[in-house]
């Protein structure tokens, strides 16, 4: 079960004095939005609007202005680099699962040397499951991330930085969590093993495979962009995605080597919104696992940042780094 903080909801509406609210949900949490909206009307008497798009992130915060008095964003944690709206309550959903050393058995395959990592539903086991490693014999760290980063452990999609603040002195890792998509950040950006264990499941997985997978992949999409003539560089507009400044750079680099490229700006990357512009490659400014996850929906060859630069001969394979998104 996750924890909507209801009643932490209303006290803030109604402290606010706010009389119309927006919530906004990952796909996941949505099926809740109902339910919430009928609390929130019958505690404080607001209106409220759900937010119907996908959302994939705090980098994705919707501008309720216009909309709502107030936005309500559910599942993710706040970015610090973007700024503090008091207009904007965050709401976690943390998860009430727990664990006991009954997790010890599946976790034989952990280096002495273990960093922890989380998503942020599970940020709270931290401490609890550090403990039981410790008391293993394990030495233990959980590292802080960089200004995009909420939490200590905490892991994004688009940014690994609290593993790599740890990685000089861990042999591998822990990830707590559910799902592949913020594991591989970790996975992709760290050469060191990274275990995950489902607090829900109990089951615990290796990464390897599928982050080997997913190189292999990238590899033969880098080749397939080597010999491109024209060039479309993606520029998001959401307010956590948005590389401007990178798609600049990228398009004088284009251009020193005698290529044309272009330059898009999207609200939502996908195949159809792609599918009118007639180039031979598409380079992502924005999440940069559109490229990496998502890359068999496209047509064209879909590169990151580091990834253009290796089509290009500025950097070498053997130095393939994952694509973040910095503060």
């Amino acid at each position: 079960m996750f924890d909507f903080e209801l009643e932490t909801i209303s006290r803030w509406i109604s402290d606010g004095g706010f009389s119309s609210v927006a919530i906004q949900m990952p796909e996941g949490l949505k099926l809740r939005a109902p339910e919430i909206s009928d609390h929130i009307k019958s505690t404080t008497g607001a209106s409220v609007v759900i937010v119907g798009r996908p959302c994939y992130g705090a980098c994705d915060l919707f501008d309720y202005r216009g909309w709502a008095d107030a936005l309500i964003h559910f599942g993710h944690s706040p970015i610090p680099s973007q700024g503090d709206d008091p207009n904007v309550l965050y709401v976690e959903a943390r998860s009430d699962a727990d664990l006991d050393d009954s997790i010890l058995g599946a976790l034989e395959a952990l280096p002495g040397r273990v960093g922890l990592l989380a998503t942020v539903q599970y940020l709270g086991l931290i401490p609890k499951v550090r403990g039981i490693l410790e008391g293993s014999g394990r030495t233990v760290l959980v590292g802080t991330g960089d200004s995009r980063i909420c939490h200590p452990g905490q892991v994004l999609g688009c940014n690994c930085s609290a593993a790599e603040s740890v990685d000089s002195e861990v042999d591998g890792y822990l990830f707590l969590g559910e799902g592949d998509f913020h594991p591989l950040a970790a996975a992709f950006g760290m050469e060191k093993p990274v275990l995950v264990l489902n607090p829900v499941t109990g089951e615990v997985r290796d990464m390897s495979e599928t982050r080997d997978r997913i190189l292999r992949r990238r590899f033969a999409a880098i080749q397939s962009a080597r010999d491109a003539e024209s060039f479309l560089i993606i520029v998001c507009s959401k307010v956590g995605q948005n590389r401007s400044e990178e798609a600049e750079r990228l398009q004088a680099l284009i251009e020193s080597h005698g290529r044309k490229v272009y330059r898009v700006v999207m609200e939502e990357v996908g195949p159809l919104a792609l599918m009118s512009y007639r180039v031979d490659a598409y380079v992502n400014t924005a999440c940069p696992r559109i490229a990496m996850d998502d890359s068999a929906r496209y047509e064209r060859p879909m590169l990151t940042v580091p990834e253009l630069e290796i089509a290009l001969g500025e950097r070498e394979w053997g130095s393939y780094v994952f694509d973040q998104i910095r503060p």
